[in-house]
């Protein structure tokens, strides 16, 4: 297996830990525009599209999201795979013409949302096939300087708007996983992000959505500056409340106390997904999360749903 990777920070580094384990002998290239990039022991650096092999398997997008839209408009052409970390792109600017290339090719396209791998989302999403909740309530805040201890997070395209940052677009998973859960809203009713704190940013630090399902009312909220992690969603049924969380990998029943709990590591999901997306392309499936069904969950974190 042969990949061309664009953008080698961390995410991307989590998906070659995720190959290596998958197959061991594959081999990494990754696209590179500055000469005095760091290197990889096991990635092989290349400077030009002309230098792209042409038994490349497939390309992974993971630089700034701010290059998503010119990255996938390069690459269209070879008419690979595209693998693509969330989020798809920062706004809908290219969206009809990318949409209308990709038809057109028939490229196969994935955007990646590891937490739809996650065993708590798997679980709520068995039970969600067989029932609705009345509210379907999320929270996921933190504090960003606290995300990569070891670097200035002021520089970090969390806190870069002209990057793509943004808590709305940084933590667009909730909103994912939310349409993965549920389905698609028949309203977004409200799309709120602002930047409230102190933090030394010019994104959003907070972000509030609430969607309209027929017989379920939705509420997310996100931030960048809660000092004590929370990731939680709360499912109110007619006659009892969840309450999972994704950090402790528990959920709790009000009615039964907690009946699930397990230790997980969230590099599994990493490995999760990959496995996913070869085991499609293996096996000539469609992957969920295409191109087209990003840009809806896309829309709705740009209130333009």
């Amino acid at each position: 297996m042969k990949v061309l990777i664009v953008g080698l920070g961390s995410i991307a580094q989590k998906h070659i830990f995720a190959l290596n384990s998958i197959d061991p002998s594959f081999k990494c290239f990754a696209l590179r525009s500055a000469k005095n990039s760091v290197r990889f022991d096991s990635v092989i650096d290349i400077s030009s599209r002309n230098d792209i092999p042409e038994d490349i398997d497939f390309f992974i997008i993971s630089n700034p999201t701010s290059e998503h839209a010119n990255s996938i408009l390069d690459l269209l052409p070879f008419g690979k795979p595209l693998f693509i970390e969330k989020p798809v792109m920062m706004n809908l600017d290219h969206a009809s013409s990318i949409e209308n290339q990709i038809s057109k090719g028939g490229t196969t396209t994935y955007v990646a949302c590891n937490l739809r791998f996650h065993p708590i989302i798997k679980i709520l999403k068995s039970e969600l096939e067989k029932r609705r909740p009345i509210e379907f309530n999320v929270y996921c805040g933190s504090f960003l300087p606290s995300w990569r201890p070891n670097q200035d997070y002021t520089k970090n395209y969390s806190a870069i708007k002209s990057l793509g940052g943004g808590v709305h677009l940084d933590l667009i998973h909730e909103i994912d996983y939310t349409i993965f859960l549920l389905g698609k809203p028949e309203k977004l009713i409200l799309a709120y992000s602002d930047k409230k704190s102190s933090l030394n940013i010019d994104t959003q630090d907070i972000a509030h959505y609430v969607m309209d399902y027929p017989d379920t009312s939705v509420f997310i909220t996100l931030n960048y500056y809660r000092k004590f992690p929370k990731r939680t969603i709360e499912l109110v049924w007619e006659d009892d409340v969840w309450v999972a969380d994704l950090l402790s990998n528990t959920i709790v029943s009000s009615n039964l106390g907690e009946f699930y709990q397990a230790q997980y590591s969230i590099q599994s999901t990493y490995l999760e997904q990959m496995k996913y997306f070869t085991e499609c392309l293996k096996n000539d499936i469609k992957p969920m999360n295409s191109f087209e069904e990003s840009i809806d969950i896309l829309k709705i974190a740009l209130d333009e749903y």
